[in-house]
Protein backbone atom coordinates (compact mmCIF):
# COMPACT_ATOMS: atom_id res chain seq x y z
CA UNK A 1 0.00 0.00 0.00
CA UNK A 2 2.81 2.79 1.13
CA UNK A 3 4.00 2.83 -2.61
CA UNK A 4 0.86 3.14 -4.41
CA UNK A 5 0.53 6.86 -5.96
CA UNK A 6 -3.29 6.43 -5.32
CA UNK A 7 -2.99 5.57 -1.63
CA UNK A 8 -0.28 8.15 -1.16
CA UNK A 9 -2.29 10.84 -2.39
CA UNK A 10 -5.34 9.93 -0.26
CA UNK A 11 -3.08 9.74 2.74
CA UNK A 12 -1.60 12.80 1.94
CA UNK A 13 -5.32 14.61 1.65
CA UNK A 14 -6.06 12.86 5.19
CA UNK A 15 -3.14 13.66 6.69
CA UNK A 16 -4.22 17.16 5.84
CA UNK A 17 -7.62 16.70 7.62
CA UNK A 18 -5.85 15.33 10.51
CA UNK A 19 -7.05 11.99 10.38
CA UNK A 20 -4.21 10.49 9.13
CA UNK A 21 -0.80 10.47 10.59
CA UNK A 22 2.65 8.67 9.24
CA UNK A 23 6.07 7.98 10.24
CA UNK A 24 8.98 8.68 7.32
CA UNK A 25 12.32 7.78 7.70
CA UNK A 26 14.78 9.43 9.87
CA UNK A 27 11.38 11.85 10.94
CA UNK A 28 11.65 13.62 7.35
CA UNK A 29 9.22 15.51 5.90
CA UNK A 30 7.16 15.03 2.46
CA UNK A 31 9.04 12.77 0.25
CA UNK A 32 11.18 11.04 2.59
CA UNK A 33 10.34 7.26 2.26
CA UNK A 34 7.12 6.17 4.28
CA UNK A 35 7.73 3.85 6.89
CA UNK A 36 4.67 3.33 7.98
CA UNK A 37 0.64 5.30 8.17
CA UNK A 38 -2.27 5.18 10.02
CA UNK A 39 -6.03 6.29 9.20
CA UNK A 40 -8.00 7.25 12.42
CA UNK A 41 -11.45 8.63 12.69
CA UNK A 42 -12.56 10.58 15.83
CA UNK A 43 -15.95 11.58 13.98
CA UNK A 44 -18.13 9.30 16.14
CA UNK A 45 -16.50 10.02 19.68
CA UNK A 46 -16.37 8.30 22.06
CA UNK A 47 -16.57 5.69 19.36
CA UNK A 48 -13.27 5.76 17.36
CA UNK A 49 -12.19 4.02 14.91
CA UNK A 50 -8.53 2.95 12.79
CA UNK A 51 -9.61 2.75 9.70
CA UNK A 52 -6.08 0.96 8.32
CA UNK A 53 -2.52 0.54 9.34
CA UNK A 54 -0.08 -0.01 7.29
CA UNK A 55 4.09 -0.49 7.66
CA UNK A 56 6.13 -0.79 5.01
CA UNK A 57 7.27 -4.50 4.29
CA UNK A 58 10.80 -3.44 5.24
CA UNK A 59 10.15 -1.15 7.84
CA UNK A 60 8.19 -3.94 9.63
CA UNK A 61 9.30 -5.15 13.64
CA UNK A 62 11.44 -1.97 13.94
CA UNK A 63 8.51 -0.28 16.65
CA UNK A 64 6.76 1.62 13.34
CA UNK A 65 3.01 0.39 14.14
CA UNK A 66 3.62 0.63 17.71
CA UNK A 67 4.68 4.32 17.41
CA UNK A 68 1.26 5.06 14.88
CA UNK A 69 -0.98 3.34 17.55
CA UNK A 70 0.41 5.60 20.36
CA UNK A 71 0.01 8.42 18.18
CA UNK A 72 -3.42 7.89 17.67
CA UNK A 73 -4.41 6.18 21.44
CA UNK A 74 -2.94 9.80 22.65
CA UNK A 75 -5.72 11.29 20.94
CA UNK A 76 -8.54 9.15 22.53
CA UNK A 77 -10.91 10.62 25.19
CA UNK A 78 -11.39 8.83 28.43
CA UNK A 79 -14.73 6.31 28.86
CA UNK A 80 -14.36 5.36 25.41
CA UNK A 81 -14.07 2.82 22.48
CA UNK A 82 -11.43 2.08 19.55
CA UNK A 83 -12.14 -0.15 17.07
CA UNK A 84 -10.31 -2.02 14.11
CA UNK A 85 -10.73 -4.33 11.29
CA UNK A 86 -7.98 -6.49 10.79
CA UNK A 87 -6.81 -9.87 9.34
CA UNK A 88 -8.13 -13.39 10.69
CA UNK A 89 -6.20 -16.37 12.56
CA UNK A 90 -6.44 -17.94 9.02
CA UNK A 91 -4.36 -14.85 7.03
CA UNK A 92 -0.39 -15.72 7.89
CA UNK A 93 0.47 -12.37 7.24
CA UNK A 94 -1.56 -10.52 9.71
CA UNK A 95 -0.39 -12.67 13.18
CA UNK A 96 1.91 -9.56 13.55
CA UNK A 97 -0.63 -6.85 13.74
CA UNK A 98 -3.23 -9.23 15.64
CA UNK A 99 -0.48 -9.82 17.87
CA UNK A 100 0.28 -5.38 18.19
CA UNK A 101 -3.47 -5.07 19.02
CA UNK A 102 -3.38 -7.38 21.83
CA UNK A 103 -0.66 -6.38 23.07
CA UNK A 104 -2.52 -2.62 23.75
CA UNK A 105 -5.56 -4.46 25.39
CA UNK A 106 -7.60 -4.91 22.18
CA UNK A 107 -10.13 -7.48 22.60
CA UNK A 108 -11.29 -9.45 19.34
CA UNK A 109 -14.62 -9.36 18.47
CA UNK A 110 -17.41 -11.63 17.82
CA UNK A 111 -19.18 -9.61 15.36
CA UNK A 112 -18.76 -10.90 11.67
CA UNK A 113 -16.68 -9.54 9.67
CA UNK A 114 -17.06 -9.64 5.43
CA UNK A 115 -14.26 -11.35 3.84
CA UNK A 116 -11.06 -9.19 2.27
CA UNK A 117 -10.49 -8.68 -1.21
CA UNK A 118 -8.11 -11.90 -1.30
CA UNK A 119 -10.62 -13.86 0.27
CA UNK A 120 -9.52 -14.29 4.09
CA UNK A 121 -11.21 -13.40 6.64
CA UNK A 122 -11.33 -10.00 9.10
CA UNK A 123 -11.87 -9.57 12.45
CA UNK A 124 -12.73 -6.65 14.63
CA UNK A 125 -10.65 -5.87 17.51
CA UNK A 126 -12.30 -3.74 20.31
CA UNK A 127 -10.50 -1.69 23.25
CA UNK A 128 -12.21 0.24 26.00
CA UNK A 129 -10.76 2.99 27.66
CA UNK A 130 -12.16 3.92 30.77
CA UNK A 131 -12.99 6.83 32.39
CA UNK A 132 -9.72 8.44 33.83
CA UNK A 133 -12.08 10.44 36.56
CA UNK A 134 -10.96 10.30 40.26
CA UNK A 135 -13.46 8.79 42.53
Amino acid sequence: MLDNPSFIRALEKNINRGTAYCVRENNGSPGANLLGAVLFSSSNAPSYKIGWLSVSSQSRGRGVATVLLYQVLSLVQPSSEVSVITFGDDIPNGKAARSLYKKFGFIPSNELIPKGPEGGSRQKFILTIPDRGLS
